[in-house]
């Protein structure tokens, strides 16, 4: 395989790669303004779990048919929106950050639906809130604003409204009884237990690998009129983001657990999580540190002077120089390869060789003037079947030569036969002497008197 072949293919592997966007598993979203006690959040949880029966059986007969839809909202009033609140903030205390979550709303919607074949029971909850004392230091220029909060993950049964929110097995032992019976002890209730609300690998996931980009639209002298909001008056914005499958991120795949379960059929129950993604906006220009462990941001209104770069590692900088290069010799190769091939390649003469031709003078006119007209023409005719014209084989038809009809009269033996059988006089007129012998047929006048005295 060739050295080009190969480099093809990785490029198309990172293409695909990079490109790829599932549905996310966790979906995070955050934005910290160092300038005030509080920011906004939001992160979603999605999960399907499917139970397959591709031979039908008794699970087929219990969920045949089925579909049904449980949804709601809560607040931090809510004892079950308390107690998952708490179950967070002590998370992100053991995760080595002093931030706490201050107030949290939760929206949820499980839809199960059975088909001929499976049945699928999808998963969403979705907490919105607020995060507060993530600001470590602020000495007037700097602010170290703390970013180990990112793992919003809990174990624990958080039940709102009696709706039992995080562990998938839960649900369907509520709504599916007979069904759960199927599962009930088998490694497929193992899968079913992992919780839903779960982001530790954006976490684990280190911001240095992170792409990074910040907007200075903030400190432009007409950042008004672009209807900016005021907590970013004077400032840039950083931006983080967590999610593409790259080199440097490491490939991230959708996790997959799957189990068998041997009853009357073979049954198979798989529980489906897409990638992980996230976006951290500060509001300042970002600079990453680590402190006991901790990742933290030292946050500036601006962006130092000469920093120019877009991408932590200046990693979309080497991609374009490495694609830039590759161009180039490519495109060096190709030129190379091309000269090579014209070189061994063997011309042969088309047409006649101008050596062989021979220059004549064609126009002329009165008055002595000349112009510089003039036509080629072969030498000799040694080559004329090589260079003579495809038209010249056409066949040509030709007119067949006139039939002679026979006379009812004897041709006039006279030098004016013509002119008699045109019927217009002739010669002997004009001459006064009849040039005609006595079976003459002439009209004139003279070869008419000749005919009567030799008669």
């Amino acid at each position: 395989m060739s050295r080009s072949l190969i480099l093809t293919v990785l490029i198309a592997g990172l293409i695909v790669i990079g490109t790829s966007a599932p549905a996310w598993a966790a979906q995070f979203d955050a934005k910290i303004n160092p300038n005030s006690d509080e920011s906004p959040f939001k992160i979603s949880y999605l999960k399907t779990v499917f139970i397959e029966y591709p031979n039908g059986g008794n699970l087929f007969d219990e969920l045949r048919g089925n579909e049904w839809t449980i949804d709601g909202t809560a607040d931090s009033s809510d004892p079950g929106v308390q107690k998952l609140m708490n179950e967070l903030n002590s998370q992100i205390q053991a995760d080595g950050s002093q931030a706490r979550i201050s107030d949290l709303n939760v929206s949820y919607d499980f839809h199960l639906k059975a088909r001929n074949i499976n049945t699928s029971v999808d998963y969403r909850v979705i907490l919105e809130g607020t995060l507060a004392d993530y600001v470590i230091t602020d000495d007037g220029q700097r602010t170290l604003i703390d970013l180990g909060w990112r793992g919003f993950t809990t174990d624990a049964e958080i039940v709102i409204d009696g709706i039992e929110i995080n562990i998938p097995i839960n649900l369907i032992e509520d709504y599916e009884s007979e069904a759960y019976t199927f599962i009930s002890g088998t490694e497929a209730e193992e899968i079913l237990n992992k919780p839903l609300i779960n982001a530790e690998f954006i976490l684990e996931q280190p911001m240095t690998n992170w792409h990074f980009l910040f907007d200075p639209t903030g400190i432009n002298a007409d950042a008004s009129t672009f209807g900016l909001d005021e907590s970013i008056s004077g400032f840039v914005v950083s931006t983080w983001t967590m999610g593409e499958s790259s080199i440097r991120e490491g490939r991230q795949v959708e996790r997959v657990f799957e189990a068998e379960i041997n009853s009357d059929e073979t049954y198979t129950i798989r529980s489906v999580q897409s990638a992980d993604a996230a976006t951290l906006a500060v509001i300042g220009f970002g600079a990453l540190d680590i402190i006991d462990g901790v990742e933290i941001a030292g946050v500036t209104p601006t962006p130092p002077e000469g920093y120019a770069t877009t991408s932590t590692g200046e990693f979309p900088v080497m991609i374009v120089y490495g694609m830039a290069g590759m161009a180039a010799i490519g495109g060096i190769g190709f030129f190379i390869f091309s000269n090579r091939a014209l070189k061994n390649q063997q011309t042969e003469q088309q047409g006649i060789d101008p050596n062989r031709l021979v220059g004549y003078e064609t126009s002329a006119s009165s008055g002595g003037y000349q112009t510089n007209r003039g036509e080629a023409q072969l030498k000799d005719d040694s080559d004329y079947q090589q260079t003579r014209s495809h038209y010249d084989d056409a066949p040509q038809q030709q007119s067949p030569p006139p039939q002679a009809t026979p006379s009812t009269e004897e041709e006039a033996a006279c030098g004016c036969a013509a002119s008699a059988e045109m019927g217009s006089e002739c010669d002997c007129e004009m001459q006064g002497a009849c040039l005609c012998d006595g079976t003459c047929k002439c009209n004139a006048s003279i070869c008419k008197d000749q005919v009567k005295s030799m008669s």
